[in-house]
């Protein structure tokens, strides 16, 4: 056998591989992660995941949405945003400052407005007092404070209101943009009234809330803060008509807004929530515990010191003698009512009217009216008086509407009440009677009297007594104020002749046609009566009874208007005046009015008036000074109980008439000398008698003679 050739073991030599081509990148393939196997809970919390994913993309989108509006909003509303001098005032109506007759401003009217102030003229103390009370995060937030609405909410649902009724938690900007009306004005063309367009400015409502929000932020960013401050400090209304602290400082402090310490600041302050119902006018010590709860916020605010807010609570704010001085109420109601619409009521200008008032009139019958009832009527009697006082000229010194004095725009029952004029109607029968030659002194028949009136038959008059006197005097016939002698004596002179002399005298109302006008059935105003007595007092010249002596706007010297007296015609003559004086002066001392009678034998005359069924009760007379006419009675027209012109009315009369007088020298009254007026006695002559043949022969006038006579002594006797 072969032997078999042995091999050699050796490796495959190495030889090096070619490069190798890179492998091409594999596809990245995105793997679903496993699906785990749902549970319970895992279908359960699904729609949960599902419903905060949407609300979360719902969510963003809407805030996006939203705060483009908002943007939007801000951007349009700052375009229409004027200057600060433009917003700073924003009434619609200007003011009238009422004066007395001195000088002395007595009552505002309208909106008074004190000029521009900035932050730089108004006491430091004044502006903490404000952002203490009613925004103290004012300068940190951008004119909305969430922390404030959300505080606001909650403090309203304790209190068991909705969350946004109550307090609204609204920044000092976002009020400003409430006074500003969203930068709507008002217009008498959107058929409300001033006040109503305001209220539904400062409405709560959500809507309007979410209107402020976009206005708030304009307002930011047109000002700064402080002159947003300021334009709130200048629109805000603090009550008394006051609009802006300028004007509020002015009316309740006397004193600028410069010059206000940290009582009063904190007072004015303290009215913004509620300005009528805090205004110090009204309650003094309800306005000085409101300020109390300032001061005390401004303590704990870091504003005031303990010891300055002890100083300040000891010694709270007053008002000034001007704001005090509550009187005059009705007086300027009727002075405003009386001038001209387009300066007093209606006026966009700021006014000064100046006066007839005398305050210390005014005072004395006011309080003259509450001493008689406090004394003399009895507790809770709803009966009404009113009294008015003027110069012989017509110029009205005091005017009492009603038994509630306080403030203005009440029912004015001095101008506003109509009504009977019973017996004080008289001196107008009497004045015609006088002034077509008849005497004090002669004689006129009292006795039971039967008038056929066409269309209403046969009418009997009667004395108050229902006794008769026979001949009587005028004097006494009007002093004693007979009916019977009264209508008869009209009957004589002739009813249109009556009639005409009381027109004359001012008595402007309807004046009855038949019989009764003598005793006084028409109607009438106190304030028309007492100017028609003030034209007998004066000798027969009729007056026109006027309260404004000069009407000026603020800032200028020479006046718009300008009146000094109510001097209008004569007519009667003055002789027949000087003969009624004297006959109106025994009224008062032995006639009816005798409860008028008044010390230290000043004269006074005078007339007691009562209407049927006692509804009216009158007094109305004068002194050498001044005239004054008193009426009681029921707004309701409910009959008095006990009460005739010669009671309470002639008791009101002389209280107000002797404080009226008080340190006034006496005064004789413009009357006649009754023994120097007498007729003289006949003079019996002793002598033989002429032959009748030697008498000259009587010869009746004839026609044209009578007539030229008639004419002349008609025209002799009217002057």
């Amino acid at each position: 056998m072969a032997k078999s050739a042995k091999t050699r073991l050796v490796a495959d030599k190495r030889r090096s591989a070619p490069p190798a081509a890179k492998p091409a990148p594999k596809k990245r393939v995105r793997r679903k992660p496993a699906r785990r196997p749902r549970g319970l809970l895992g279908w359960l919390l699904a729609p949960v995941r599902f419903l905060l994913r949407l609300a979360f993309a719902v969510a963003w989108r809407g805030a996006a949405v939203v705060a483009l509006i908002l943007a939007v909003a801000t951007i349009w509303n700052y375009t229409r945003i004027p200057d600060m001098a433009t917003l700073a005032d924003g009434r619609a109506r200007g003011s009238v400052t009422l004066q007395d007759r001195e000088g002395r401003t007595f009552a505002w009217r309208g909106d008074n407005y004190g000029g521009l102030v900035t932050m730089d003229g108004v006491a430091p103390v004044l502006a903490q007092a404000v952002i203490a009370s009613e925004d103290k995060r004012f300068y940190g937030h951008m004119g909305v404070s969430p922390r404030g609405i959300a505080g606001a909410m909650r403090t309203n649902i304790a209190a068991g209101r909705g969350p946004f009724s109550g307090s609204g938690g609204s920044t000092i900007t976002q009020q400003v943009a409430k006074l500003l009306c969203l930068g709507q004005d008002w217009d008498p063309s959107l058929g409300m009234t001033e006040a109503e367009f305001e209220d539904d400015c400062r409405a709560g409502s959500v809507w309007r809330k979410l209107k402020e929000i976009p206005y708030a932020f304009a307002l930011e960013a047109k000002f700064t803060k402080d002159e947003i401050l300021a334009i709130y400090l200048n629109r805000a209304y603090l009550g008394a008509g006051a609009r802006g602290f300028a004007a509020a400082s002015q009316r309740y402090f006397g004193k600028s807004v410069a010059q206000l310490d940290a009582a009063e600041a904190a007072m004015l302050s303290g009215l913004l929530p509620a300005p009528s119902y805090y205004a110090p006018t009204n309650n003094l010590q309800r306005a000085q515990d409101r300020a109390e709860t300032v001061l005390r916020l401004m303590r704990d605010q870091g504003y005031l010191s303990t010891a300055e807010f002890t100083h300040a609570v000891e010694t709270p704010a007053t008002l000034s003698p001007a704001a005090r001085q509550d009187t005059g109420g009705y007086f300027a109601d009727w002075v405003m009512s009386d001038g001209p619409d387009f300066l007093t009521d209606d006026t966009t200008e700021d006014v000064i009217v100046r006066t007839t008032l005398d305050q210390r009139i005014q005072k004395a019958a006011e309080e003259a009216l509450a001493e008689v009832f406090a004394t003399k009527v009895s507790p809770g009697s709803e009966a009404q008086a009113a009294i008015v006082v003027m110069s012989a000229d017509g110029a009205v010194r005091a005017m009492v509407g009603g038994r509630d004095t306080r403030g203005g725009g009440q029912f004015n029952r001095a101008i506003q009440a109509v009504r009977q004029t019973g017996s004080s109607f008289k001196p107008f029968v009497y004045a015609a009677a006088l002034d077509l030659g008849s005497r004090f002194d002669d004689f006129i028949l009292d006795a039971p009297l039967t008038i056929q009136v066409p269309g209403s038959g046969p009418w009997s008059p009667e004395n108050y007594t229902r006794n008769y006197s026979g001949d009587v005097t005028l004097t006494e016939s009007l002093a004693r104020s007979l009916n019977t002698s009264t209508v008869r004596l009209s009957q004589q002179v002739g009813l249109d002749i009556v009639r005409n002399v009381a027109r004359q005298f001012g008595i402007d109302s309807d004046l009855a046609e038949g019989p009764a006008l003598a005793l006084g059935v028409s109607e009438s105003t106190l304030l028309e009566m007492t100017g028609a007595y003030a034209g007998i007092l004066n000798g027969g010249t009729s007056v026109t009874p006027y309260g404004l002596t000069s009407l000026t706007l603020r800032g200028d010297t020479d006046p718009l208007l300008d009146h000094d007296s109510g001097l209008g015609e004569r007519v009667i003559q003055e002789q027949a005046a000087r003969q009624l004086i004297y006959m109106m002066y025994r009224g008062i001392e032995d006639g009816t009015g005798q409860r008028a009678q008044l010390p230290d034998g000043r004269p006074a005359a005078g007339k007691t008036g009562t209407t049927q069924a006692a509804r009216d009760a009158w007094f109305i007379g004068f002194t050498g000074d001044y005239v004054a006419g008193v009426w009681m009675g029921y707004d309701d027209n409910t009959p008095l109980k006990g009460v005739t012109g010669g009671g309470l009315p002639a008791e009101i009369w002389r209280e107000t008439m002797m404080r009226v007088h008080d340190g006034l020298p006496i005064r004789p009254l413009p009357m006649i000398d009754p023994a120097a007026e007498a007729r003289p006695a006949p003079q019996i002559v002793r002598q033989d008698p002429v032959p009748e043949a030697q008498l000259p022969a009587e010869r009746e006038p004839d026609l044209a003679e009578r007539i030229l006579m008639d004419v002349l002594g008609g025209i002799f006797r009217r002057n």
